[in-house]
């Protein structure tokens, strides 16, 4: 019978507390859980000998509540939570404007968790987040430790500091939405939660991905946080049209559930959205999240309203790619699929990179040359020690050339040169194939990142990746 609902776990817990109090009358159960006729009543033949009746009132049958207990309430919660909750927040990598990242109080990281474990039964719930730079996944480990939870995130910061923290027990991985979501993670969830950038842009891609997430659609749960200013409604009007074209129907929306650390313009508070997805929802999302536009935040070289590449630097960018008479190639800002010239150079447009969209695109791309445009600032670049991690996790596939201030004191070019392989080790093989499932070109691939893409790898896997495969085979 808990199969059979689902995620919609809490009429089901909350009717089985109502029956182990007492008599209660079956239309005041209805009444009280807020359940379909159909769903009480296929609970109370569920229960079996159990379930006393006298006329239309039933029970428990005094002995048998013990029986439930594991289903009727959530299990206890651990000391000091709110805490430990608070601490880690603390020591969270600070926030990235271009990215949006307003810190969400702990006290509403735990009443998420709480929340989400009271509606849907954590311990068996599969519950995915897109996006946690609130932490709230740990929050949800600290309370549930038997959960089963996915992180997917762009900032390669937030799941190094997840993994630390969590000892690996939530399942971390990289993509930046927009390109695409990772195979392995498509189809696997019960429920989602995302606090995505508050435009009808963003709020349209997160939901879309959210949607290919979950395994049914339907019968699963997508959450989303947003908030708009009272006095601009329209705003509201516009995010909630982008999710309704989507197939999404509002089944509740918690005004002012979530408070920030910032975000003064809508009141530090958004509210909490749960939307049930219709059966033509999944159709929707995936024709809505194939988009390639990058303009979903609200600040910075992503934003709405950022421009495009001045042509004269695009123009700079092609010059310096095809040094040496190559005939040359140019792309934007996508590694959703492997970018491949075995007689060309590669000239990529990575202007509006925030970080970690630098070392993904050279492990997409197989070519014997590819300069890259990047802002000047980019984190890779910023300092000796940034520039020497990065060319070490490219040394299997490229030799860098750093090219700062070029073509203007705004930007930087990196040019990267094929290097031939080492015949010692495996690790070219791997670097080259960053769209092949991990388990089928590194055999000795760590089982919990096995059905992954390297390309879906937080960076500091990457790294521990390079290291094992640099081993002589």
């Amino acid at each position: 019978m808990r199969q059979a609902f689902g995620v919609e776990a809490w009429p089901l817990r909350h009717a089985l507390r109502l029956l182990g109090d007492g008599w209660q009358e079956f239309d005041a159960l209805v009444r009280e859980t807020a359940a379909p006729r159909r769903d009480v009543e296929d609970l109370l033949a569920a229960l079996g000998d159990d379930l006393q009746r006298d006329g239309t009132a039933v029970r428990l049958r005094p002995g048998a509540p013990a029986r439930y207990e594991d289903l009727a309430a959530p299990g206890p919660e651990p000391a000091g939570l709110l805490d430990t909750v608070a601490a880690h927040i603390r020591d969270v990598p600070p926030a990235l404007a271009a990215l949006d990242h307003v810190q969400a109080t702990p006290e509403t990281v735990l009443r998420r968790a709480r929340w989400l474990d009271e509606q849907y039964d954590l311990r068996t719930t599969r519950l995915l987040f897109l996006g946690d730079h609130d932490l709230t996944s740990l929050a949800v480990r600290l309370l549930r430790p038997e959960a089963r939870l996915t992180v997917v995130d762009v900032d390669d910061r937030v799941l190094e500091y997840l993994d630390r923290h969590s000892g690996r027990t939530i399942r971390t991985v990289h993509t930046d939405l927009r390109f695409g979501l990772p195979l392995a993670v498509a189809g696997s969830a019960d429920v989602v939660f995302s606090d995505p950038p508050y435009t009808p842009e963003g709020m349209a891609l997160f939901a879309s991905r959210g949607i290919e997430c979950l395994a049914d659609p339907p019968q699963g749960r997508l959450l989303l946080a947003y908030g708009y200013s009272r006095r601009h409604p329209a705003l509201g009007q516009q995010a909630q049209r982008a999710l309704g074209a989507l197939g999404l129907t509002f089944e509740a929306i918690l005004p002012g559930f979530h408070r920030y650390l910032g975000a003064q313009a809508i009141g530090s508070a958004a509210d909490l959205y749960v939307c049930q997805p219709t059966a033509r929802a999944r159709k929707k999302g995936r024709s809505k999240g194939a988009g390639k536009g990058t303009g979903i935040y609200t600040h910075g070289p992503q934003s709405v309203e950022a421009r495009e590449t001045p042509p004269v630097l695009r123009t700079a960018l092609t010059e310096l790619a095809g040094e040496g008479g190559l005939r040359v190639e140019t792309r934007g800002p996508d590694w959703n699929a492997p970018i491949t010239a075995e007689d060309a150079a590669i000239a990529l447009d990575l202007s509006a990179d925030p970080g970690p969209w630098l070392v993904r695109a050279l492990l997409a791309t197989n070519a014997p040359r590819v300069a890259v445009l990047l802002p000047n600032s980019h984190p890779d670049l910023a300092s000796a020690r940034a520039q020497q991690e990065l060319t070490g996790l490219l040394a299997p596939k490229y030799r860098l050339q750093l090219l700062r201030s070029t073509p203007d004191n705004h930007h930087a070019v990196v040019i990267a040169e094929a290097v031939p392989p080492d015949p010692a080790t495996a690790a070219r093989a791997v670097w080259s194939r960053a769209h092949g499932r991990l388990a089928n070109v590194w055999p000795d691939a760590p089982p919990d990142v096995a059905d992954l893409r390297l390309i879906d790898l937080p960076r500091h896997r990457l790294a521990e990746a390079r290291d094992a495969l640099a081993t002589p085979s």
